[in-house]
């Protein structure tokens, strides 16, 4: 139906604003629509100049508040300054920004898009969703899907009773948003967004009979009030429940009895190559709180910059994925050939993560992440194939608008994965097919290059800490899926700190293999300019590029021997000195050849030194306050750059607020001028992360 068709374009960096377009695009139908999708780069797939049809955005950000690679190219020319102000005036659309909190220039990504086509006349005709990533995408992606589904239907019926294509729709749906005291979009509690929600008291369409906490097996209470992934306490366990809509199956799977033993890694691999990792070594001693590696990698033609990361592909457990294949009844037909079909009156599509014709295990070990936390909507289909009633009651719990604080605390910040809800509830048998419709595609885990190729050529080295997730209640102690593979991987070749690298014991043939693509960086690069000052910050594994960094100056200046190199600054922090003070030796060395002007060092585990030293510094921030003049003086004085590298969660924040106080103070500004001025660095480049969460 023409009248019903609708664009859906997305920008994505690691995969997950396509996901959630696919996810969009597969509920179209559902809802009466067709939903043509494609990815902004490929913009000779699609004609905004002349669309009159709605369209949907999904644009994650990247960088420092950047648009996606995927989008730049679109972004660049919808930044054309000769296009009329009137130039998209005939486009209606909505628009849902992917962001994280902990990172600065919140959705900026999306913001760019939203506010540069409203400056072209493009009118919403639903409001803008803003995802945190910190928080959990699911908050505010699930009820966003859910209302778009209603401010279609609006849009579609203005237009089929209105001759006028310029008529502005931005206020059919606005009200379904409201601006709480602190500023923040938050849904109308009387409209909760339009979310089509059903009342567990109802009758069940497929049972027949009302599903309340009253139908639960006596025998199954406990008798002991502490809520957890299996058990609600009251009022929740009393409570009717507000459930999501059981979302609509669309795929068909079945398995052919061909062999397809043999398949190691996707066939499609999108630019991956495949890399002998060369040496292999242990940074810190065997009792630090956590285990570093340092790769090497051998990447011969591929180029880079320091500054630059890697994407690593990486399988799924072997023995999750032998569990899960156990647990489905399908362990005899791992090795089957998965063919998948619509249904018959499905107008759905495919979802690209799974390839045709590849064996069940390859998929559930390359294609599909099975250690991702199942969405609400998985839950709730999930609950739809557990037989036991009290199992049943508490997936839909978890799923409910009633039961979030439940599903954040048992599922999402517990980092329970669809293997763990699978031993929680025995009775839940999915079928195969559930799990191809709702699981995401396995996105690969990015490093950054913790070297430069002016002194490894043809080399690149990268350092991860092992990521360890101790046993919980909801799951049992695991690694992280990519750190935790890699350290396995590596472990024939792995030397303790200070031995010799593998590479000089083995030969190539005994070299572990994995598939990487190069991941440049647009702007997290040394200033071109050699007299320019820099300040990094870098704690634990975010000291990585910055190694990479004055390995490039070291040679810079081993090479320009007339020029004149601005100062280097070089803040890290680790736990304990003698435990796990990453890249000593050489960080001592750029120190003491003139490389590094100033190695600015703390310890927030040791002792106080026998001098008994006050108010040491703990932190990377505090030795940033002990040198505020000097950090000022570079970034206002000297236009110099500031880089900081590490975890999202604390410490950037922390260096942020260091910085406003510094620049606040040295300048005798308030804190409004100097977030505006710290702003401005942002702007110009001056001021650059590498951070993850």
């Amino acid at each position: 139906m023409l009248a019903a068709r609708f664009l859906i374009l997305y920008g994505s960096q690691r995969g997950q604003a396509q996901s959630i377009a696919e996810e969009i695009c597969q509920q179209a139908a559902e809802h009466g629509f067709t939903a043509d999708i494609n990815c902004l780069s490929n913009q000779h797939k699609y004609n905004l100049d002349s669309e009159i049809q709605p369209v949907v955005f999904v644009v994650s950000t990247t960088g420092d508040g950047d648009p996606p690679d995927t989008a730049q190219k679109f972004v660049r020319k919808i930044k054309n300054k000769s296009l009329p102000h009137n130039h998209f005036s005939h486009l209606h659309y909505a628009l849902l920004a992917l962001g994280d909190t902990n990172y600065a220039n919140f959705c900026n990504g999306g913001k760019t898009i939203d506010s540069r086509l409203q400056q072209l006349g493009a009118k919403h005709f639903y409001a803008t969703g803003h995802a945190d990533d910190g928080t959990g995408l699911e908050v505010v992606v699930d009820p966003w899907i859910e209302g778009l589904w209603d401010a279609l239907k609006k849009t579609f019926s203005s237009m089929a009773t209105s001759d006028q294509q310029d008529t502005d729709l931005s206020d059919c749906t606005q009200d379904n948003f409201h601006k709480n005291a602190s500023g923040q979009e938050k849904y109308k509690s009387d409209l909760e967004v339009d979310l089509h929600l059903l009342k567990l008291s109802e009758t069940d369409s497929q049972k027949g009979k009302a599903i309340t906490s009253d139908s639960i097996d006596v025998e199954t209470l406990s008798t002991v009030l502490v809520a957890s992934l299996k058990q609600s306490v009251p009022p929740l366990s009393e409570s009717a429940l507000n459930v999501p809509a059981l979302p609509a199956s669309y795929l068909e799977v079945r398995l052919e009895k061909v062999s397809t033993e043999g398949e190691t890694v996707p066939s499609d691999k999108d630019g991956y190559h495949e890399v002998s990792i060369s040496k292999a070594v242990q940074l810190t001693q065997d009792d630090a709180v956590k285990t570093a590696i340092s790769l090497e990698l051998d990447i011969s033609n591929l180029a880079y910059q320091p500054g630059d990361a890697f994407d690593i592909l990486c399988p799924n457990r072997a023995s999750e994925v032998e569990e899960l294949l156990l647990r489905l009844d399908l362990q005899t037909q791992k090795n089957c050939a998965v063919q998948v079909n619509l249904l018959k009156n499905s107008t759905a599509k495919i979802p690209l993560r799974i390839p045709q014709n590849g064996s069940l295990q390859f998929i559930l070990t390359w294609c599909l992440e099975i250690r991702r936390a199942p969405n609400k909507a998985f839950v709730r289909a999930l609950a739809d194939f557990t037989q036991n009633s009290s199992e049943k009651r508490r997936l839909l719990e978890l799923c409910s608008k009633e039961g979030s604080a439940d599903y954040n605390s048992f599922v999402r910040d517990a980092n329970v994965c669809l293997l763990d809800l699978l031993r929680a509830f025995p009775s839940c048998l999915p079928p195969l097919s559930l799990l191809f419709e709702h699981l995401p595609k396995l996105q690969p885990r990015a490093y950054s290059a913790a070297s430069s190729s002016l002194q490894h050529p043809g080399k690149v080295h990268f350092v991860f800490n092992v990521v360890e997730l101790p046993a919980r209640p909801e799951h049992p102690a695991r690694t992280g899926l990519c750190t935790g593979w890699l350290a396995g991987h590596v472990s024939s070749i792995l030397w303790p700190l200070g031995t010799v690298p593998a590479s000089e014991r083995l030969g190539t043939s005994a070299q572990p293999k994995v598939h990487v693509r190069p991941r440049p960086s647009s702007t997290f690069h040394l200033p071109a300019d050699l007299s320019v000052p820099v300040v990094m910050v870098g704690p634990g594994t975010g000291v990585a590029p910055f190694i990479g960094f004055l390995q490039q100056r070291e040679k810079e200046r081993e090479a320009n021997q007339e020029a004149t190199f601005g100062e280097t600054w070089l803040f890290f922090g680790c736990r304990h000195k003698d435990k796990d003070f990453l890249f000593r030796e050489e960080l001592e060395r750029f120190a003491h050849n003139g490389t590094l002007s100033h190695l600015i060092v703390c310890f927030s585990r040791d002792e106080p030194d026998a001098a008994g030293t006050i108010n040491r510094p703990t932190y990377v921030q505090h030795n940033l306050s002990l040198h505020a003049k000097n950090v000022a003086s570079i970034l206002i004085k000297d236009k110099g750059s500031l880089y900081v590298c590490g975890d999202a969660k604390n410490m950037t924040k922390d260096v942020n607020d260091t910085l406003l106080e510094i620049i606040g103070n040295e300048l005798q500004i308030d804190k409004l001028d100097a977030m505006k001025t710290v702003a401005g660095l942002r702007e110009e480049k001056r001021y650059l992360q590498d951070i993850w969460s």
